[in-house]
């Protein structure tokens, strides 16, 4: 009897396990389990997984802080559905017929949603994105790292890396899966709000540095509880729109994609297999991005083999038809754009209907449906969100600012902070010098420091420049004069109170810039924040004027993520520090620095023109650019890029090649010794750049080919040695449609920025 009810209860466990569907045995290959799920699901159960909407939560913020009124044409930071109820959303969700959320911020509201989602027919977890771009900084209690044009200031791909692969942690520990990062757009005009969430003017840089990114989120294989998704974005050239503002017209020659736009998106795709990308809101040459076939299909998954998912950028599926034009109905809109090769929407409702209609129709295949809920699932699968959607509440508390991420959004920090200028070498102060120390700006004492696609952080979690500066000088001697917090301040009468302050003081510290949050109306940079000038707003200038007047040493920090014209202060303070959007820990980082504790070492990753005249203002030019000189004031920018002093000295001798001659299937390499000739350890960025020096067509007078950080101690030398091959003496040729390095001179240029340079040399490619 015992060995019979044995044998039937073996039999029910094998029955059991046969009738276990494909797609929920962990244990079976990634591709099979899609094959199976995708068998077994109707047409808009498939079409669902394209849909993605914005949080329940996120929907109910809206409607409280709107009541009821119309939110305005345009805003992108806020989002709900006028007919269509939180009840139904959430009641879709139930039903299997929702593939993703955005803007949830909570462990909690993801854990709830996922629950609902096991409740529908095929149990298909939710895929929950989230604009974690500098850190999981829309989250309460998060670790809010440095803004990624600080990170680019670095010069530390490496590091990079490591707050992104903890940032990836974050991210998973609160519900997401999925983050809407690297911005690997090259950002030319500094009058564009996004600057900031870029990593600057540099083709080269962006490329090292969004594959960091991207390699630090995804991890090797992009698979595991661990990683989250990236998404290198924006398809394409947004970054440089024709009047300075997001979202308008580019026209760009072919040539200029290929060279300066389509590079970081070939190593994204290539080299760190990114599994997602995003489209932009402009409109390219007169097709708007999200209907560009050329660029997602045809370049994107034809020649670079991109085999991951496209998404939208927020509701710009919509602005086909909307705001360009270019489609009669939002239904021809939602055809434009997935025949032209995008896989999800972001986000809102009609799409699921209309598109399973197009379908029906003829108008798309049920194969064009396929290969897009086809990369959904398969994220899913790889992210291992069917064998558990869900987070533990403990490890979301234990994870978030731990001790460990908190060290390295310092440490990045101190790498990211820019010293523009030291005259006399005023820092580093040693602050048992000075007994009264001013302290003011309109950025001194708030959360300014943590830069945009940030929310309300805990003031406990923040270190703004002021508790910085009391940390090391001690609050006895620090005196802070509230000058406010807005950055458009217009009163003359707090410039004469600090100035008047400044006189008693033996010291002042005025922190200026602007404001990058977008939870406050007062914000002046950051997304869709653009602007016609680059001088530092309100009187700002006449703050730091009057406190220079007083004569008291005076040391400005700038704190923004784009690049201001502050051509007077740069002419008359004395030390001048360009800080970004350093993060969490952006205040103890910056006093550590002026110090001395940490020696700068940041570079600058874009150029900082004297006006916004002069935009386009890159390093990177043509040499016809400055054929004809401004007749009203300098055609060089007031710091160029890779300009970034140190506290300590270096000598650099004599570069070399290995080789004279240089065969198209060869490297070459250069070595330039540096040594460290100064009293302090310090950081040092060797750049390397090659310019060609005859071509069939013209190109830029120098370009970034390489960089190495070295680190040396007072008296240590190094040979720093950078290798290039034929792809870095290469142009687009849009005549013949090809790649090509043309036999000839060039030159290799090794500075410490790309204007001071410390060795050239010269040699052939045959």
């Amino acid at each position: 009897m015992k060995v019979w009810m044995m044998m039937a209860m073996l039999t029910f466990t094998l029955l059991g396990k046969a009738q276990q569907p494909i797609y929920k045995e962990p244990g079976q290959p990634v591709e099979r389990r899609v094959t199976d799920l995708m068998g077994r699901m109707t047409l808009e159960e498939k079409v669902a997984q394209m849909c993605q909407y914005v949080g329940p939560g996120h929907i109910r913020e809206t409607q409280k802080r709107f009541k009821g009124q119309k939110i305005a044409k345009g805003d992108d930071a806020n989002g709900f559905y006028p007919n269509l109820s939180v009840n139904q959303l959430l009641e879709l969700t139930e039903k299997g017929l929702v593939g993703s959320f955005l803007h949830v911020v909570t462990a909690k509201e993801s854990n709830d949603l996922q629950k609902l989602a096991m409740k529908s027919r095929l149990q298909i977890p939710l895929l929950i994105g989230i604009d974690a771009i500098h850190g999981n900084a829309l989250v309460s209690g998060a670790t809010v790292y440095p803004t990624p044009i600080g990170q680019a200031a670095s010069f530390h791909p490496e590091l990079v890396e490591r707050i992104s692969r903890e940032a990836a942690l974050e991210v998973r520990a609160t519900g997401a899966h999925w983050t809407f990062t690297p911005n690997i757009d090259v950002a030319r005009d500094a009058r564009w709000g996004r600057v900031g969430e870029t990593f600057g003017e540099d083709p080269y840089l962006v490329t090292r540095m969004g594959v960091a990114t991207i390699k630090g989120f995804q991890g090797k294989d992009c698979q595991g509880t661990e990683v989250a998704l990236a998404c290198a974005k924006h398809l394409i050239a947004g970054s440089e729109p024709s009047n300075g503002t997001n979202a308008a017209p580019m026209d760009v020659s072919e040539r200029t994609l290929r060279e300066v736009y389509l590079p970081p998106y070939k190593a994204a795709v290539e080299e760190a297999n990114v599994f997602t990308l995003m489209a932009a809101h402009n409109e390219l040459n007169g097709i708007p991005c999200h209907a560009d076939r050329w660029m997602m299909t045809d370049i994107m998954r034809g020649e670079y083999g991109f085999n991951g998912f496209i998404v939208s950028d927020w509701m710009d599926v919509d602005r086909i038809h909307d705001l360009h034009h270019a489609a009669p109905t939002l239904k021809d809109a939602f055809y434009e754009t997935i025949d032209a090769g995008l896989d999800m929407r972001m986000h809102g409702p009609d799409f699921l209907e209309k598109v399973v209609e197009l379908v029906k129709e003829g108008r798309l295949s049920e194969a064009q449906i396929d290969r897009a809920c086809s990369k959904i699932l398969e994220a899913k699968f790889r992210l291992g969100l069917f064998e558990n959607p869900f987070v533990c509440l403990e490890k979301t508390a234990q994870t978030l600012s731990n001790e460990e991420h908190l060290q390295s959004a310092l440490e990045m920090a101190e790498e990211s902070i820019v010293l523009l200028k030291n005259e006399n070498d005023l820092l580093p102060l040693d602050f048992s010098d000075y007994k009264n120390i001013l302290v003011t700006g309109p950025n001194a004492n708030n959360h300014t420091i943590l830069g945009d696609w940030t929310l309300q952080q805990p003031d406990a979690n923040v270190v703004t420049i002021l508790d910085g500066i009391r940390e090391i000088a001690g609050s006895a001697k620090v005196n802070y004069y509230n000058y406010g917090d807005d950055v458009r301040q217009n009163s003359m009468d707090k410039v004469n109170e600090a100035a008047a302050i400044a006189k008693k003081s033996d010291l002042a510290i005025v922190v200026v810039g602007e404001n990058p949050l977008r939870y406050q109306k007062s914000k002046t940079c950051g997304e869709n924040i653009d602007r016609m000038g680059l001088d530092l707003l309100g009187t700002q200038n006449q703050l730091v004027q009057k406190i220079h007047e007083t004569g008291v040493p005076t040391i400005v920090v700038l704190v923004g993520g784009r690049p201001l014209s502050v051509n007077w202060i740069a002419q008359n303070v004395q030390a001048l520090v360009q800080a970004w959007e350093p993060g969490s820990l952006g205040g103890r980082a910056l006093a550590n620095i002026l110090a001395g504790k940490v020696n700068p070492s940041a570079k600058l990753p874009i150029s900082i023109p004297r006006h916004s005249g002069q935009i386009q203002m890159i390093y990177n030019h043509k040499p016809s650019q400055y054929f004809q000189k401004y007749k009203d004031g300098e055609s060089t920018p007031l710091y160029p890029f890779g300009h970034g002093l140190s506290y300590t000295t270096f000598a650099y001798g004599k570069p070399s090649a290995d080789k004279k001659v240089m065969t198209a299937d060869d490297t070459i390499s250069f070595t330039i010794n540096v040594k460290n000739t100064g009293t302090r350890e310090g950081q040092e960025v060797i750049q390397l750049y090659v310019s060609d020096k005859k071509s069939s067509l013209p190109r830029p007078v120098k370009e970034l080919k390489g960089f190495k950080k070295v680190k040396l101690a007072p008296g240590e030398e190094k040979a720093v040695t950078l290798t290039i091959d034929k792809k870095a003496l290469s142009f687009f040729d849009d005549v013949k449609h090809e790649w090509m390095a043309e036999p000839g001179k060039f030159e290799a240029v090794i500075g410490t920025s790309s204007r001071d340079i410390k060795g050239i040399v010269p040699f052939e490619l045959r």
